[in-house]
């Protein structure tokens, strides 16, 4: 499928005619009859300019305004320190408040609505503004710049490929290499497991690796692998690497040798943070003089109330956090420090997103240990959270800080990730690097600016040009501003003067350092939200609403917003309590009851999990065994929710992991060798809670029924669309009673499962 939307006449007419070349050159040299008579002649190869720097643009996941030492932090960042001590630190800038739409933005320098990303592609609707579909007449970075001369590579977190797409049968020109990358590695969907990632090369999955390197240690490596083989084969040539790590999204996964230099650091408290943050932002000058700070968010306690077994947890997941951002630090130093060792580095432009939103809210008030089990209760998780406090950036853990470190890590703004609304969920640090253009090291700059200005800034730099038809696609205009006039001037106005925001209804616009918005909440009439205002210019942390006081510029602002709306596909707003929508169109599977899995694809991805949730359903193993045969026969998800179908010591089990606990039947009598048909019948009955009783599940070998036993809901909710594996269990195993991968030793001819 590809959504494509027929552009008007007078857009066609107003494209710049800023074609690079002509996709296919006129033959200018001449044809005799002999190879004698004839005069020779090949295509032009594209060429970048004359001493085009390297572009490198680095995307972090989730870190907020006042998370790193660069921005006035206390999480120690040496890296990002130097290189804004070397280039500059633009304070005014801006995301979208959550992640695809800003990685969407940043790519195609346009607004995330306006090429088909309003929110994720996994929750797209059948409208211009949110079907997930990037349109091919709004090229990204990678295209011009490929157009332009640049080898392209991407590694780490995507993101914007349409589930239905992101299968072995594809189609793959919405992956990395289809929208301009030559070479990609990380992974598709929005979060990975930072020990065990799901990893991506191209379009092949990769087999994953027990070597114990940390997910943001192996796209270093890799892309450092990419760089030093393009300079090898061209060493003129420049390249364009685009690195978005995982960190520091969730789950937050290090080494305890990056925690331990934090220990104590932050056993003052969020409320301690704040006002130490604060004092350290406005000496660097990233925040105005006389900038106090906000009330806690809602639900957020005074740290002093709170017990002290709570204190001691929340400030190791604090120092965990610490050392996710340290460690992604030192990767991205390892980087810079080969770009220096290969002679590169000083002509190479970098930019520096600290974020592609605010700080997470989605770690609940108590914080996240082991996944956040539905049904479970604050009082139960957060007592969970104490017993296991422990694993806290293992392996065997999924954390995420609680929300009262996210208010904090946001210093000095309100809200967070998610409020597109608010400063807190949208202002973020931005870096820029590049030794050959900057004169002033270390400079501040305070112009208004946001995710879409990165490209054009890019291309100015660079010299590169936007052809007007590009792989057959004519091409629409770039909708940000170049930051270039900025980089050498302080005082200049800023030229980016509208910028519209909108995620799940929450939404504001910006004009000419005045600001309304209103924080829609899910289920509400949209109608009623209430919208305030503030005059940033005068107010950097919106502490001021000044909505009665000025309600003339309210309702021009919101004319604006609306007015912003219509040309950019933010109609309809939607914020996920509709009860109409339907999501099967985002999956293959489309609505099939049926997967057949063969051993010759023992790692399958991308469809639609096989399991069906809160249903009844069965898997049928056509299978041969021989004495003493063992492993596992099918795996769908991991660890933290997953199922295994296996043999041990002889006999046929089923093992469920549901995140807080493990399940196990197993067959009272060993199966017998010789060729057997072995099933899973699962009998769901509806059921409240996930601990609450949830119908049956029986074991059959040959049609004889060898096991049976109760279920919970939990049981009855596994889905995974990557961990699928048939023969063995990769990544995270879901039973703790085998070492992966535990292959089957038997023959396998094929499941069922239906």
């Amino acid at each position: 499928m590809q959504a494509r939307y027929t552009l008007p006449l007078l857009t066609l007419l107003a494209l710049p005619a800023a074609a690079q070349h002509d996709p296919v050159q006129k033959y200018e040299g001449k044809i005799g009859r002999t190879v004698a008579e004839t005069r020779q002649w090949w295509p032009q190869r594209t060429r970048a300019q004359k001493g085009a720097p390297n572009v490198v643009w680095i995307l972090l996941d989730d870190v907020g305004y006042g998370a790193i030492s660069t921005f006035g932090g206390l999480i120690r960042t040496p890296t990002l320190d130097s290189l804004a001590n070397q280039g500059l630190r633009y304070t005014n800038f801006h995301t979208t408040a959550i992640c695809s739409p800003t990685r969407a933005a940043l790519l195609t320098g346009r607004n995330s609505h306006s090429v088909h990303m309003g929110l994720f592609p996994n929750t797209a609707i059948g409208t211009p503004g949110y079907d997930g579909y990037m349109p091919f007449e709004k090229a990204t970075a990678a295209e011009i710049l490929r157009e332009n001369g640049y080898n392209t590579y991407a590694v780490g977190k995507w993101h914007l490929t349409p589930p239905s797409d992101q299968t072995a049968a594809g189609p793959f020109n919405r992956w990395p290499t289809g929208r301009g990358f030559d070479h990609y590695y990380g992974f598709l969907g929005g979060a990975t497991d930072q020990w065990h990632p799901l990893l991506w090369e191209d379009t092949r999955k990769v087999e994953p690796e027990a070597d114990g390197r940390h997910f943001t240690t192996r796209i270093t490596d890799k892309a450092i692998s990419y760089i030093a083989e393009q300079k090898a084969v061209s060493a003129e040539k420049p390249f364009f690497l685009y690195y978005a790590t995982g960190a520091g999204h969730s789950p937050h996964h290090v080494a305890k040798e990056w925690t331990e230099p934090y220990k104590g650091l932050f056993d003052g408290g969020w409320d301690a943070y704040r006002e130490k943050v604060l004092a350290r932002q406005i000496s660097l000058g990233v925040v105005p003089k006389g900038t106090t700070l906000p009330p806690r968010n809602p639900g957020i306690k005074a740290w002093d109330s709170l017990p002290a077994d709570e204190k001691k947890l929340y400030a190791r997941f604090m120092e965990n956090y610490a050392g996710f951002l340290t460690h992604t630090d030192y990767e991205i130093g390892r980087l810079v420090q080969y770009l220096h060792k290969i002679g590169q580095l000083d002509n190479t432009l970098i930019f520096i997103s600290v974020g592609d939103n605010g700080a997470s809210k989605e770690g609940t008030f108590v914080g996240i240990v082991n996944g956040n089990t539905p049904g479970q209760s604050e009082e139960e998780r957060l007592r969970r959270n104490i017993e296991n406090i422990d694993l806290i950036g293992t392996e065997a853990s999924q954390p995420n800080y609680p929300l009262g470190w996210a208010m904090a890590a946001n210093t000095p703004f309100r809200y967070w990730k998610q409020d597109a609304n608010s400063e807190g969920g949208t202002h973020n640090p931005l870096i820029v690097f590049y030794p050959k253009g900057i004169q002033e090291k270390g400079g501040i700059r305070t112009q208004y600016s946001h995710i879409i200005d990165v490209l054009p800034t890019t291309l100015e730099l660079t010299g590169a040009k936007v052809p007007s038809l590009l792989n057959g696609y004519p091409q629409e205009r770039i909708e940000g501003t170049s930051l270039a006039y900025s980089l050498n001037n302080t005082a200049l106005a800023s030229r980016h003067t509208v910028q519209h925001y909108e995620i799940r209804g929450s939404r504001s616009i910006y004009k000419d350092g005045w600001k309304a918005g209103t924080l829609h909440k899910s289920g509400d009439d949209f109608a009623g939200d209430k919208w305030e205002l503030y005059h940033l210019s005068e107010d950097f942390n919106e502490l001021h609403d000044l909505a009665s006081q000025h309600p003339d510029k309210l309702k021009e602002l919101r004319e604006l917003f609306d007015s912003e709306a219509d040309k950019y596909n933010i109609y309809p707003l939607k914020d996920g309590s509709e009860k109409d929508l339907d999501f099967s169109h985002l999956y293959q599977r489309d609505g099939a009851t049926r997967t057949v899995l063969y051993p010759e694809a023992p790692q399958v991805f991308g469809i639609a999990s096989p399991l069906p949730v809160h249903k009844s359903y069965t898997i049928t193993a056509e299978t041969e065994l021989s004495k003493g045969t063992q492993g596992v026969i099918l795996a769908v998800g991991g660890r933290f929710n997953g199922l295994s179908l296996f043999v041990q010591d002889g006999k046929l089990q089923v093992a469920h992991a549901t995140g807080q606990k493990k399940y196990l039947l197993a067959s009272a009598r060993p199966v017998q060798p010789g060729k057997a048909t072995v099933r899973l019948v699962v009998n769901y009955q509806n059921a409240k809670g996930p601990e609450d009783p949830a119908g049956t599940q029986q074991l059959f070998v040959n049609d004889v029924k060898v096991a049976e036993g109760p279920i919970v809901k939990a049981q009855a909710a596994i889905r995974s669309t990557d961990e699928i594996n048939v023969g063995r269990d990769l990544v995270t195993q879901v039973s703790d009673r085998y070492k992966g991968p535990f292959p089957f030793t038997g023959k396998i001819e094929r499941i069922v499962i239906e």
